[in-house]
C-alpha cells in the first residue's frame, strides 16, 4: 500500500480547487404536505401520477385492483426504524429525513425520475440516501422470506446495491454510479454494514442529464428473484441547473470505491497527486504516485464527507466520499 502522509494544514477548499459557482436546486420534498407520522402512495390519484419537488418529476404508480403502491415514488414523515415487516413499508431507517427534517421519499425497483425546468438535460449533483427500515431489519435479522445478511457465521459476502443511471438526448447511458445500501464481502466481518443513516450520493460523473432509472440488485436471490425487500430512502437530491462540457465529462473519469467506506479507499486510475479535504476545506490527507487500486486508508478519518482533488495527466478532477464506521 502506497505511503499516505496524513497532514494538518488549513486551507480553503477553493484554494485546491476551482469550482464554478452555479445556481443549483435541492428537492427536499418539504413542499408536499402530509398529517403527521403518514405518507402518500397514490391511493388517492389511482392508476398513475407524480408529484414534484424542486426541478425533479417523481412517477407513482397504484395499482387499484391489487389496492398497492406498484411502482415509482412515495413519500413519506413516518418515523419508525425499529418495526420489522411490510406493515413498515413507509419509513426510514434513520427515523427522520435528512438532517432531521420531516418528509423523505421512497423508491422501488426501477424508479425514475425526470427533470424539470433549468435541471433539464443538465448535471445532477447528487442526493442523501438510506435504507427504508423494512428492508434495513430484514437484512439485520432475516425474516420468513429474506435471509440474515452474512448468513449464520457471519461470512456470506452478501450485498444490497442501490444502482443509477442517466438518459440524456433518448439513451440510456453505459455509466452508473453504485452505492451499497448493505455490503457484507470483506474478508473482516468487523467491515460488514447495512446502512441506516442518510449518505451523500454523488452523479455528477453521469454528466448532463435529462432523466434518471435507480436499481437494485441483491446477493440474497430465489427462484422468483430479489428476496431482500425492494425500497430505499432518498432526500435533498440536489440539480446543478448548468450543462457539464465534454472536456469536464473527460476529467470525471477517476472514480473511488468503495463508497461508503470504513477502512480504505482505491482510485481507478493512476495517480499523479491527490489531496483530501473535510467539509470545512482543510486538508486533511495529501499523497503522491498512487498506482490504480492501491488502498489508501481512511480508518483514521472521522465520520463524514470528504472531498477529492487528484492530478493526473496533466488534468484534475474533483469527486467527493463519505467514510462511515460499521454499522
Amino acid at each position: 500500500m502506497k505511503r499516505v502522509r496524513l497532514i494538518i494544514v488549513t486551507m480553503s477548499l477553493f484554494q485546491i480547487v476551482s469550482v464554478k459557482l452555479n445556481a443549483q436546486t435541492v428537492s427536499d420534498f418539504e413542499n408536499l404536505t402530509l398529517p403527521a407520522d403518514s405518507f402518500f402512495n397514490g391511493s388517492s390519484q389511482q392508476g398513475g401520477t407524480s408529484f414534484t419537488s424542486g426541478n425533479a418529476i417523481f412517477p407513482n404508480f397504484f395499482d387499484p385492483s391489487f389496492n398497492y403502491w406498484l411502482s415509482g415514488w412515495a413519500y413519506s414523515n413516518v418515523a419508525d426504524s425499529s418495526t420489522a415487516g411490510f406493515g413498515n413499508m413507509y419509513a426510514s431507517a434513520s427515523l427522520t429525513g435528512y438532517n432531521g427534517s420531516g418528509i423523505y421519499a421512497l423508491g422501488q425497483q426501477n424508479a425514475t425520475i425526470t427533470l424539470s425546468g433549468n435541471a433539464s438535460g443538465k448535471v445532477v449533483n447528487g442526493f442523501f440516501v438510506t435504507n427504508a427500515t423494512y428492508p434495513y431489519i430484514s437484512m439485520r435479522d432475516g425474516d420468513g422470506f429474506s435471509k440474515k445478511f452474512g448468513g449464520p457465521s457471519g461470512n456470506d459476502p452478501d450485498y444490497f446495491i442501490l444502482t443509477i443511471h442517466n438518459w440524456y438526448n433518448g439513451n440510456l447511458s453505459s455509466d452508473s454510479i453504485n452505492f451499497y445500501l448493505a455490503d457484507f464481502r470483506s474478508a473482516n466481518n468487523a467491515q460488514d454494514y447495512i446502512i441506516n443513516d442518510w449518505q451523500w450520493v454523488d452523479l455528477t460523473g453521469l454528466g448532463n442529464t435529462d432523466s434518471l432509472l435507480f436499481t437494485l440488485s441483491s446477493s440474497d436471490v430465489g427462484s422468483f428473484g430479489i428476496n431482500t425487500p425492494l425500497f430505499y430512502c432518498i432526500d435533498n437530491f440536489t440539480t446543478a441547473d448548468s450543462p457539464v462540457g465534454i472536456s469536464e465529462i473527460k476529467n470525471n473519469v477517476v472514480q473511488v470505491y468503495p463508497n461508503p467506506a470504513s477502512s480504505y479507499i482505491s482510485l481507478t486510475k493512476n495517480i499523479d497527486e491527490i489531496f483530501i479535504t473535510d467539509v470545512e476545506g482543510r486538508v486533511v490527507m495529501e499523497s503522491l504516485k498512487l498506482n490504480a487500486g492501491d488502498k489508501i486508508s481512511v480508518s483514521q478519518l472521522k465520520d463524514g464527507l470528504y472531498f477529492i482533488n487528484a492530478h493526473y495527466n496533466n488534468e484534475s478532477t474533483k469527486f467527493k466520499f463519505v467514510k462511515c464506521s460499521t454499522h
